[in-house]
C-alpha cells in the first residue's frame, strides 16, 4: 500500500504587503530584493486569523476535491512551527475546529520540510495498514515569529496553508519514494533562539530580536542548494526513475537563486520548475502544498506524472519525496 495524493487545497489571507510597503519600513528596495529572493509580494494574517485558522479553510478545500467527509479521516498530521498554542498539537485544535471524530492527530516540527515530513509519515502509516485516509497539512502564520525590523529576514516570510488528503492506493501509483535528513549541529544558522525551556522568556525580558527568526543567509544557502539536489537526486533514482521521468519539481519556495541552483543541478529546465515565491514569499511548512495546490488546479500535473518536491529548513532539515499522480 502507498499514500495517494486524492485532494489538494490552501489557503492565503488577503492583507498583502508588497516591497514597496517594505522600503518605508526598513532599509531596501524592490530591486534589491527581487534580485536576492524573487519575492516581490507576501501574504499577512490579521491579528486575530490563527495559525490552524487557515489550515482549516485548506483542510476544507482538499476535503472537497478528494470527496470525503470528516468521518472517512483516520490520522491528521500538521506540519507548523507556529502553532496556536505550545500545547496542545495544531493538529488537535484543528480537530476540535473542524471536527473529525475518528482521527488521531499530532504535529511535526521540521520547519520548512514540515509538509514532507508529515507526508513520509502518513505514507509510512498507511503502508501498514494502520490507517487508511489521512489529512497532511502545513500551515504557517512566520509573520508571529519575523522581525520587523530586521531587513534581512523580515522581506522573506509570509502567511499560509495547504493541505492534502492522502489515502491508500496499490495501483502503483501514490508516493514511491521519500527521503529526510538533518545535521543539528547547524542549529544557530536558522533558529529562533528565546521562548523555549533552554531561553525561556524572563519577566524583564524586553525585545531584542532573539525571539524571532534568526538566520545566517549565506551560509544556508551554500547547503540548502547541495543537499536539496542530493535529496531530490536519491528519491528519484530510489524511485527507478531519472531526472528525465520528472514531469514537475516543487520546490520550498525559499529563495529564487536556491531554487533555479537547485533545478541546475538536477539538470531540469525552468519549464519543469513550479515557482509562486514572487507572490508568498516563504511561507515555511505550507510552502510546498501551497504550491502544489496551485499546479494541480491550474493543470501543470497531469494524470501519470512524476513529481518530486524537495524541502530545506530549520534544523538544519532537507527532504524529498516523489509522487506518480492520481487524483
Amino acid at each position: 500500500m502507498r499514500a495517494r495524493i486524492s485532494g489538494t487545497g490552501s489557503y492565503v489571507p488577503p492583507a498583502v504587503i508588497t516591497n514597496a510597503d517594505f522600503e518605508k519600513m526598513v532599509d531596501t528596495t524592490d530591486e534589491w530584493i527581487v534580485s536576492r529572493t524573487g519575492i516581490r509580494e507576501r501574504r499577512i494574517a490579521s491579528a486575530d486569523m490563527s495559525c490552524s485558522d487557515m489550515a482549516a479553510e485548506a483542510a476544507r478545500r482538499a476535503l472537497e476535491m478528494a470527496g470525503v467527509t470528516h468521518e472517512d479521516i483516520d490520522l491528521i498530521i500538521c506540519g507548523t512551527i507556529t502553532a496556536d498554542y505550545r500545547l496542545p498539537s495544531n493538529a488537535c485544535v484543528l480537530q476540535e475546529k473542524m471536527g473529525f471524530p475518528n482521527a488521531v492527530a499530532f504535529d511535526v516540527a521540521a520547519a520548512c520540510t514540515g509538509f514532507i515530513n508529515a507526508l513520509s509519515i502518513a505514507d509510512s502509516y498507511i503502508g501498514t495498514g494502520q490507517h487508511q485516509r489521512a489529512l497532511v497539512i502545513g500551515s504557517e502564520k512566520l509573520s508571529s515569529i519575523t522581525n520587523y525590523q530586521d531587513r534581512n529576514t523580515c522581506v522573506l516570510f509570509g502567511d499560509a496553508a495547504g493541505a492534502v488528503v492522502v489515502e491508500a492506493c496499490d495501483n502503483g501509483h501514490g508516493l514511491l519514494s521519500s527521503f529526510m535528513q538533518s545535521d543539528g549541529s547547524l542549529r544557530p544558522w536558522l533558529w529562533t533562539k528565546t521562548g523555549g525551556s533552554r531561553f525561556p522568556y524572563s519577566p524583564d525580558f524586553t525585545f531584542d530580536g532573539s525571539d524571532k527568526i534568526l538566520m545566517n543567509g549565506s551560509d544556508v544557502f551554500k547547503v540548502a542548494v547541495r543537499n536539496m539536489g542530493t535529496a531530490a537526486m536519491k528519491v528519484i533514482k530510489d524511485a527507478g526513475l531519472t531526472t528525465d521521468d520528472i514531469a514537475l519539481c516543487i520546490p520550498h519556495q525559499a529563495n529564487i537563486r536556491i531554487i533555479e541552483a537547485v533545478a541546475k543541478r538536477l539538470g531540469l529546465p525552468q519549464d519543469k520548475v513550479f515557482m509562486n515565491i514572487d507572490k508568498y514569499g516563504n511561507t515555511s511548512s505550507a510552502s510546498i502544498p501551497l504550491a502544489l495546490d496551485e499546479a494541480n488546479r491550474s493543470g501543470r500535473i497531469k494524470q501519470g506524472d512524476h513529481v518530486v518536491m524537495v524541502a530545506f529548513g530549520g534544523g538544519l532539515i532537507w527532504g524529498a519525496a516523489l509522487v506518480k499522480w492520481q487524483l
